[in-house]
């Protein structure tokens, strides 16, 4: 099937042209599939970006050691942190 021209009777049987018809609906769907698709695009730039900063430490407030002895973090100055 061929795309439609702007100046065509439009396919769906309105009698009107295709300009003032549906390509309004293609057009409109089109942009909120692109919109969609980079809002999801960001959002999973940032979890990555959040993500890859705890594991590398830069979203902690402190440097976390285990300590085996008692079975949980503490930091540099021997204070329990979660």
């Amino acid at each position: 099937m061929t795309k439609p021209g702007r100046n065509d009777v439009c396919q769906c049987g309105s009698g009107k042209k295709y300009k003032k018809c549906c390509e309004r609906r293609v057009r409109d769907s089109s942009t909120r599939s692109r919109l969609l698709m980079l809002t999801v695009g960001g959002t999973m730039l940032a979890a990555l970006a959040i993500a890859m900063a705890s594991f590398a430490g830069l979203g902690s407030s402190g440097d976390r050691i285990w300590d085996p002895a008692h079975g949980h973090y503490h930091n540099a100055s021997g204070v329990e942190v979660p």
